[in-house]
């Protein structure tokens, strides 16, 4: 009697590392993001001691517990989908393929009878790289002023960073992860950024410029546009270092009802006082040397089409404007938590700290 099918085709795929995703009941929220990030399927699995599947935790379970105020010292089965899509591990390869397109998934976990987890089957992204569709623009038309000389003579974006343009790198890093429709708007020494990129072709792109004649804030740019694109757009600043996954972000997006996404990050600030709480004048509490913690914009953002009839062409307008003015218009705006690393080059010291960390972040 011949071996199962599943059997030989676990041979087939057993180079996945699909194991360092395995997390037990008692695993935490941190212990979760580490097995997403160590093993090569974008997810954790959560087993019990029978090796049974219980449930997983994906980057976005992670971000939406961190949302609810749930910390990394939390339990992972607090944040787990309880009822992931899996599969029998006898399923024909071409049922486990159509099931996966239809779920719009890209890990299907393969059980015996008993629920046991036999493997993990993936799509090969090497061999099936994905490439979007949907435009993104940078821009990159701000004066840099906190940035005193440096940026008397080159833009911003242009500032050389780990041995090459700032912009260059968010180009770079926009066009591996699958993305070449790419706008970039210009102002101050607008003829540096152009001359330097060109059409976009010696970099995998297809490079077009929104010319902003005056300044126009974070978002005026978007009026410039002859006619909104009819897919999502990204967009983000130019003087962001990062490794945010642009198409996760996106997926995310896609994956709500909302009009836009904002990508947050969480700022903290520790208190170096005994900080008091009172009511009519009297002592109610004392929290000694606190941590305070909020998510800030990140200057990062995916917005849909309808988002563009709030900005009025040639018109001055910031992004946090356009948003409030999607919400006032009782539209929806999604907030995407960053856990990768991020970097606001905004002021000298931030300048000098890019330089110091870029080539262990961007080797």
């Amino acid at each position: 009697m011949g071996r199962p099918r599943y059997l030989a085709y676990t041979r087939q795929i057993a180079m996945k590392s699909w194991r360092k995703a395995v997390v037990g009941t008692q695993a935490t929220v941190g212990d979760a993001i580490a097995a997403i990030e160590s093993g090569s399927i974008q997810i954790a699995l959560v087993l019990d001691d029978q090796n049974r599947l219980l449930g997983v935790v994906t980057d976005g379970d992670v971000r939406r517990g961190l949302l609810r105020g749930i910390p990394l010292t939390g339990l992972a089965t607090d944040i787990m989908n309880r009822v992931p899509v899996s599969a029998p591990a006898t399923l024909s390869r071409d049922d486990r393929l159509h099931l996966m397109r239809q779920k719009s998934i890209k890990q299907l976990p393969l059980v015996d009878e008993g629920g046991h987890l036999v493997v993990v089957e993936t799509l090969d992204e090497l061999l099936e790289p994905r490439h979007y569709a949907n435009p993104v623009l940078i821009m990159a038309g701000g004066l840099g002023e906190r940035l005193g000389a440096l940026t008397r003579d080159v833009p911003k974006p242009m500032l050389n960073v780990g041995g090459r343009p700032l912009l260059e790198t968010i180009v770079r890093n926009v066009v591996q992860q699958g993305f070449r429709n790419i706008y970039i708007s210009v102002n101050y020494k607008a003829e540096t950024i152009k001359d330097y990129f060109a059409d976009g072709a010696a970099f995998g792109a297809n490079i077009q410029y929104v010319h902003e004649t005056e300044r126009l804030g974070t978002a005026g740019a978007l009026g410039l546009f002859p006619a909104p694109p009819d897919l999502p757009m990204i967009v983000t600043n130019g003087d962001i270092l990062t490794t945010i996954n642009y198409g996760a972000l996106l997926d995310f997006h896609n994956g709500t009802p909302a009009e836009a996404t904002m990508a947050v990050r969480e700022h903290k600030v520790h208190v170096p006082y005994g900080v008091v709480s009172t009511s009519d004048g009297f002592l109610q509490a004392i929290r000694e040397k606190p941590t305070e913690s909020w998510f800030v914009s990140a200057g990062i953002y995916v917005i849909g089409s309808s988002v563009f009839g709030h900005v009025a062409p040639g018109v001055s307008i910031d992004m946090p404007t356009v948003l409030e003015r999607v919400i006032a218009g009782k539209g929806r705006v999604a907030v995407y938590p960053i856990r990768e690393y991020w970097l606001d080059i905004g002021r000298l010291e931030d300048f000098e700290q890019a330089h110091a960390e870029f080539h262990e972040v961007f080797p």
